[in-house]
């Protein structure tokens, strides 16, 4: 059951109806982990009901390639959130990537909060063809650095 507040409790079913209607009545084009972490099945409900929208999985899949193979045999997402701590090696992370995009999922990039100005997860995104980074606001010098590497690419590419 989800706890929605006010003494309102969902269950999966409900909550991808809600999901459905929250879509119906915004412009919302992503959700990330919709539903608990090892409900496979219900993500691949809100995936069928909502194939405009990016499903994102980041519990779900953990960025461990294991997790995502059962993912893709479910249809489970359309992306995948990319965290390099998550999994705990760069190795790792990146077959996790591979899989997806053979299996045409897109892969979005994330850093944790307490991240430095190391700057590796902006080159790392391009590397693995992320669709997005997650990055967050750039008002703090960690997150200002790896946007200012992203266009130092950009630049390179051009």
């Amino acid at each position: 059951m989800y706890h929605l507040g006010e003494g309102r409790y969902l269950n999966a079913s409900q909550m991808i109806s809600y999901y459905c209607e929250l879509c119906s009545k915004y412009p919302l084009t992503l959700i990330e982990d919709g539903l608990e972490q090892d409900d496979f099945n219900g993500f691949a409900r809100l995936c069928e009901k909502l194939p405009g929208v990016q499903i994102v999985g980041d519990d779900l899949f953990a960025t461990n390639s294991e997790r995502l193979r059962k993912g893709i045999r479910h249809h489970s997402a359309n992306a995948v959130l990319l965290k390099i701590n998550q999994i705990g090696t760069v190795t790792e992370a990146v077959k996790t990537a591979r899989m997806a995009v053979a299996n045409g999922l897109d892969i979005i990039v994330s850093l944790r909060s307490g991240e430095t100005a190391d700057d590796f997860i902006a080159d790392l995104s391009v590397a693995v063809g992320a669709r997005q980074i997650k990055l967050g606001s750039p008002v703090r010098m960690e997150r200002n650095v790896k946007y200012n590497r992203l266009l130092e690419i950009w630049q390179e590419l051009i």
